[in-house]
């Protein structure tokens, strides 16, 4: 009698399904209503995030029970009172942002132009706050709106602190050609620069973001030298060469006004 045995071919290992939580879905609306701006239906909302429509409108349902969503008078879904309650609690823990707004406010007086509050959102810049200036100049980037990282003065100087190699990877992911088609793509190129501006204090972009539109930034960092956020003076085009040097010194001594007051010895 042979002492061989055939085993049984072992079961193979069941894979565990992609399944996406009601989580995640519930921020991907969220997500999708702040950056398109505007209450959408339940049916666009599906179709957005590649969820069954009668999952979303289920999510959409709890989250207004929560006040994590409102329901517009035509039926659209749209953000709810609540939000504002963790956004404000949220921003009440940041020191530099409660700085950086009183100096956006007297910058803004002293040069007479819009002043804007910039952070990173991943591969985004983000306006977070934004002092109108004098005169009928309007952007289109008012607050809440989020632009790649490459188009601005503010989104190169938001990662200059990185080391080399993070910045390379950040600009290699996020950068995209702008609307105007003059923003600069190569993520070494935007690496070197973004080093550099954030080393020197300032950057200047001009028509990369909006056509005849000119931005003029300067990081306000924190304690470990991060760049926490920008404040930035953006202006029509045509002002730059007349305004260009008192700009750029009240902007650079504005940061450096909110450092001082968060007792940062960084410049």
């Amino acid at each position: 009698m042979s002492n061989d045995m055939t085993l049984p071919d072992p079961e193979p290992a069941v894979q565990p399904r992609s399944r996406t939580s009601g989580i995640d879905r519930s921020l991907q609306i969220l997500d999708i209503l702040t950056e398109r701006h505007q209450p959408m239906t339940a049916y666009d909302l599906a179709k957005v995030t590649g969820a069954p429509p009668s999952t979303v409108y289920k999510l959409i349902d709890e989250l207004i029970e929560r006040n994590m969503l409102s329901r517009s008078a035509d039926g659209r879904a749209w953000l709810g009172p609540r939000l504002m309650r963790y956004g404000l609690a949220y921003r009440a823990r940041m020191s530099a942002f409660g700085e950086a707004e009183r100096a956006m406010f007297a910058l803004n007086e002293r040069v007479g132009e819009m002043v804007q509050i910039c952070t990173r959102d991943e591969g985004m810049m983000q306006v977070v706050a934004m002092a109108e200036g004098t005169g009928a100049f309007r952007v289109t980037s008012d607050v809440g709106t989020r632009v790649p990282l490459n188009w601005t003065a503010s989104g190169r100087l938001l990662i200059g602190h990185l080391p080399d190699e993070a910045r390379v990877a950040v600009f290699r992911a996020c950068a995209r050609p702008s609307n105007t088609g003059l923003a600069e793509t190569d993520p070494e190129v935007l690496a070197e620069v973004s080093r550099r501006d954030f080393l020197d204090g300032l950057s200047v972009q001009i028509d990369t973001s909006e056509d005849q539109v000119a931005c003029i930034a300067a990081p306000v960092r924190g304690q470990d030298g991060t760049c926490e956020l920008t404040l930035s003076v953006v202006m029509p085009k045509h002002r730059v060469r007349d305004k260009f040097d008192m700009v750029a010194q009240e902007v650079r001594e504005a940061a450096r006004s909110v450092e001082r007051a968060l007792g940062l010895p960084h410049r």
